[in-house]
């Protein structure tokens, strides 16, 4: 996707996205940083909503990809930093990928 890679080298991650394999994806079409949320399967607390929303203040991460969302039971981090970011900015969709700019 194209999109992920305007702009990439002013940000530590492109783009976040919930679970490694997910993350990994588009890090690979890509050839940019991206953030996998809550580790391989989305379920990990890394990184917490507060550590994500720092990361976001200080302008390291461009693009939140919804697209994936592991942690299937609703809850937890992965779930609140999901929520957080729809809540807070404005969804596009892209090639049928919901996308949200955090610049």
């Amino acid at each position: 996707m194209a999109l992920l890679q305007t702009d990439a080298g002013s940000y530590t991650w492109a783009a976040a996205t919930i679970g490694a394999n997910n993350a990994a994806g588009y890090q690979l079409a890509t050839e940019e940083a991206v953030m996998p949320i809550g580790g391989f399967n989305g379920t990990d607390s890394s990184p917490t909503l507060t550590q994500f929303q720092q990361y976001v203040a200080e302008g390291r991460i461009h693009w939140f990809i919804a697209a994936g969302t592991g942690a299937g039971d609703g809850e937890g981090t992965a779930s609140a930093i999901s929520a957080w970011v729809a809540a807070t900015y404005t969804a596009q969709t892209v090639d049928g990928v919901t996308l949200y700019d955090l610049s």
